[in-house]
């Protein structure tokens, strides 16, 4: 299946290349911004209303109870909690790596949505109870206990994570500062432990467009692959350097093309000739390509035995 993808993606020039610069995935630092965000990842959209009556609804669902204190301080709390690693796997951690041992994928679903898919999937029904409480029932039920293999694994910097456009990508479609959403393709193991589990999702900007023109200029996308998420949430600083590059052009001579029939527009370039119809650039969604992190980084991987994909 993979062969025959990477054959299809190398039958004409490549046109689709990244920006030379490198994104940085930012924390919000407003109530507003935090509080969307939360809703977002475990409503599915943001909600309306008061914002304490907002926050409240939060703090009932995760935990069952109110805390005190300002907006910022409840808030900041909520956001640690789902978001924050540093005191111990956080609540994204906690329900990736449970989903992912069940499917070996993640869901790009909201928080209510998954917890509800894996207990109907588990049990049949939906379990009552606080999103922490159900979490431990379903670890249980997944691992056989509730404490999570998660451990600190340091995942040193380059490290490749292959990935497939969620977002077509259509010259004609689009415009500079346009959001490219894609996920991982592939698990990727660190040391025995899974650090990028298939489905997390990613995010990059549109950074050019140059539309075809005649004489035979060819259209151009450029693209800052800025940030993917781990296993355990953290949103980890990404870009398309050498390392991803090379890897992308050996899979095109794997599957039989010539260096004469490779192109690589700029620093780096995707394996997407087949999708080049004429001279725009029209990539499906499922398109795959690399991306290489950054920094050394610390996150929790699940301790496994299996590889990762190839």
């Amino acid at each position: 299946m993979l062969f025959r993808k990477i054959v299809s993606l190398v039958t004409a020039a490549i046109f689709f290349c990244t920006f030379s610069g490198v994104g940085f995935a930012e924390t919000p630092d407003t109530v507003q911004d935090k509080l969307i965000l939360i809703e977002t990842d475990t409503y599915g959209q943001a909600q309306t209303g008061a914002v304490m009556d907002r926050i409240s609804k939060l703090e009932m669902n995760y935990n069952g109870k109110n805390n005190t204190g300002s907006m910022m301080s409840r808030v900041d709390s909520l956001y640690d909690e789902i978001y924050n690693n540093d005191a111990g796997p956080s609540v994204l951690a906690q329900l990736n790596s449970i989903e992912w041992n069940i499917s070996h994928e993640v869901s790009l679903d909201p928080v209510q949505d998954r917890l509800a898919e894996m207990e109907m999937l588990i049990d049949g029904k939906t379990n009552d109870g606080t999103f922490y409480q159900r979490i431990v029932s379903l670890s249980k039920s997944s691992f056989g206990t509730a404490t999570l293999p998660l451990v600190k694994t340091l995942v040193p910097a380059n490290t490749l994570v292959r990935i497939a456009l969620v977002t077509p990508v259509n010259a004609k479609n689009l415009k500079v500062g346009d959001t490219i959403k894609y996920k991982v393709a592939s698990d990727v193991v660190v040391d025995g432990k899974l650090v990028f589990a298939k489905g997390e999702p990613g995010e990059g900007h549109v950074t050019k467009v140059t539309q075809a023109r005649n004489f035979g200029r060819n259209a151009e996308v450029n693209i800052d692959f800025e940030y993917v998420k781990s296993i355990d949430g953290t949103n980890v600083n990404t870009f398309v350097g050498e390392e991803a590059k090379q890897e992308m052009t050996n899979l095109a001579m794997a599957a039989g093309a010539s260096l004469a029939g490779i192109v690589l527009l700029g620093p780096v370039g995707i394996i997407a000739g087949a999708f080049v119809k004429g001279k725009n650039i029209d990539l499906p969604e499922g398109t795959e390509a690399f991306i290489q992190t950054h920094d050394d980084t610390m996150l929790y991987g699940v301790e496994t035995t299996l590889a990762a994909e190839e």
